[in-house]
């Protein structure tokens, strides 16, 4: 498994949670309302921004938004683990849906 794929940062992210004994907090319910948490700090930087402003962060800010899309990311892989789901594969079943239900011009 590659160092840098999803799989294994899945895995890395569960063998750190199995030594902290973390696994009767990490619920599917729980993990998905800290998802949700995450994804509520990752707007905050954008928050009083225009959409131009928006595409021109400066390196602090695009390293906090970075920060917080790992949450996101970290809590996404978390609740995959649990509930026994692969996320890219459900990504690419995903994008499948959407090409047909949107067909390019």
């Amino acid at each position: 498994m590659a160092p840098d794929s999803l799989a294994h940062l899945a895995q890395r992210l569960q063998a750190f949670a199995d030594a902290r004994d973390w696994g009767r907090f990490h619920s599917p319910k729980n993990l998905a309302s800290a998802l949700v948490v995450e994804a509520g700090e990752l707007l905050e930087p954008f928050q009083w921004l225009t959409e131009a402003q928006s595409r021109e962060l400066s390196p602090e800010a695009k390293d906090a938004v970075a920060l917080e899309m790992a949450d996101v990311l970290l809590y996404l892989l978390q609740l995959g683990n649990q509930l026994g789901v692969d996320v890219v594969a459900a990504g690419h079943r995903k994008v499948d849906i959407n090409e047909g239900r949107f067909p390019s011009a």
